[in-house]
């Protein structure tokens, strides 16, 4: 076994307790330690990330117990892509943190982010359902501390309203799980794909309605119409580093879909069908049209960042939706994108927050310090969540129509693109209220004093290079990830790692 796989998982829940029980009150320390830990996932999930490239899928047995009677950690393209993105993006997000101060706001910053990070990095590695769900646990507890983080009267607000909402989603995922096992006698995802292939007619309703209920599970993780209302208020009044960590959360439930739904009940499953399909499209739908109007109708900036991250996950739902390959290789080319681009522009949004006290978009304020240099982070950013070219972001969107095909090519072609302008048209709106009209009436004021952020503004930085490279890279990216979604289809070589014929 490759004993590295685990590491993503069992390095931050080592590292958590650490720093809670050694260093609580040396914020240096803290610091030090959890980027150095951080770093290490880095490079310990780009090593994972070459093997996976190299090898077909590898599984790791905990407890040296076979599957499907021991837990398991799979680790294949997708899972590696997904925790090297998550790596990648928490050791940026973190440095901002710590240059913009946001860490020392409150208590337990960073070993609540190591406990993030190891709930995000085992749902991608899990290879079963339940621990799927426990490692969903494991994240949103630790989120839930992070919403909260610096304290304040809105935050706590939003903060209970999102446990509330989420403790319905982890109430549901039980019932779907006791459903599934219920008609196959088991949550390893392997031996789920198995047994469902082979069930019985008379199986098929109880098996429709556990699937169904995960399905509204991942909705709710993924903000998907109608269980998206949790997000714009949960994004909005979160620690602006929090926020930009959370932009990889939402995908969590879209890599549970596309796990789940390309492998345990794909398309041509007779107990299924097209159902999911059926289900998935018209919901991201909706959604993009509801977070492109959010966009547009939004009074605060942070608000409006958060339905264009419910928008994006409407357009990356519409491509996992169809469950063909290309749409699939368009569909994880996009997650990438909009994972780095929502992230980035909650930061930029941070900043002008605090630069202006805060981000309403309505009436004059004072001007702000670093007023050039944010406004152009904020043109960047918005590019690229906006779909504009030249950015990633326009080559995720023309990848993603250029998948679609068949009877419903009209509709998303049009909704995909009048969602766009109204994004677009939103974007600049808030850019000239903020940028340009922000002071129109107060140039008798004094100039703020500006801040020295380097780190801060370098992790911004650092994430537009990264869309940047995107861009740049895109053909020899989508190869790769052509390669991932082939794998990703070809379900015999998963089932055959996890439940080898002739042992380990």
């Amino acid at each position: 076994m490759n004993h590295w796989i685990i590491a993503p998982v069992i390095l931050p829940a080592l590292l958590a307790p650490f720093i809670i029980l050694v260093m609580r009150h040396d914020l240096s320390l803290q610091r030090i330690f959890s980027t150095i830990g951080t770093a290490a996932i880095v490079a310990i999930s780009l090593v994972l990330l070459y093997t996976a490239s190299t090898n077909p899928p590898e599984v790791y047995f905990l407890g040296n117990w076979d599957a499907p009677f021991g837990i398991v950690l799979v680790l294949d393209r997708l899972s590696a892509m997904m925790v090297a993105l998550t790596a990648i993006l928490a050791l940026i997000v973190q440095l901002y943190a710590i240059g913009s101060g946001w860490d020392a706001r409150g208590k337990h910053f960073h070993a609540l982010y190591q406990f993030q990070l190891m709930g995000i990095c085992g749902a991608f590695l899990t290879g079963d359902a339940f621990n799927l769900f426990v490692f969903f646990e494991v994240l949103l507890i630790a989120s839930y501390g992070l919403m909260i983080h610096g304290g304040g009267a809105q935050r706590l607000k939003a903060g209970v309203q999102y446990i509330a909402y989420n403790l319905i989603g982890s109430t549901l995922f039980l019932f779907a799980l006791a459903s599934i096992y219920a008609v196959t006698g088991t949550l390893n995802f392997a031996d789920m794909a198995v047994k469902v292939a082979e069930l019985p007619p008379g199986d098929a309703a109880l098996m429709r309605v556990g699937a169904v209920l995960l399905l509204l599970v991942f909705a709710v993780k993924g903000a998907l119409v109608p269980l998206q209302f949790w997000l714009p208020a949960t994004y909005s009044f979160a620690p602006g580093a929090v926020a930009a960590l959370f932009a990889v959360m939402t995908k969590v439930g879209a890599y549970a879909v596309i796990r789940v739904y390309t492998l345990v009940f794909p398309t041509d499953t007779p107990a299924t069908g097209m159902l999911f399909a059926d289900l998935l499209l018209p919901a991201a739908l909706v959604t993009l049209a509801v977070g492109a109007v959010g966009v547009l109708g939004a009074s605060g900036l942070a608000r409006m960042v958060a339905f264009a991250a419910i928008g994006s996950m409407g357009t990356l739902f519409i491509a996992v939706a169809q469950f063909t390959p290309v749409a699939m290789t368009a569909a994880f080319y996009y997650m990438i994108h909009s994972t780095l681009a929502t992230a980035a522009l909650f930061l930029v949004v941070d900043m002008v927050q605090d630069r202006r006290g805060n981000d309403t978009l309505r009436g004059s304020l004072p001007p702000m310090a670093q007023h050039g240099l944010l406004a152009a982070l904020f043109f960047g950013a918005t590019i690229a969540m906006a779909g504009m070219p030249p950015l990633s972001g326009f080559l995720g969107k023309l990848l993603v129509l250029d998948a679609t095909r068949g009877p419903d090519m009209a509709l998303i072609w049009s909704s995909i693109l009048v969602a766009s302008l109204v994004t677009i048209v939103g974007f600049a709106r808030a850019g000239s209220q903020v940028f340009w009209k922000a002071h129109a009436t107060t140039t008798t004021l004094e100039q703020p004093p500006s801040k020295s952020e380097p780190l801060a503004f370098a992790a911004i930085f650092a994430l537009l290079a990264a869309l940047a490279v995107l861009t740049v890279l895109a053909g020899p990216v989508t190869d790769w990830l052509a390669d991932t979604t082939a794998e990703l289809f070809d379900r015999t070589a998963y089932i055959n790692a996890v439940l080898p014929v002739g042992g380990r």
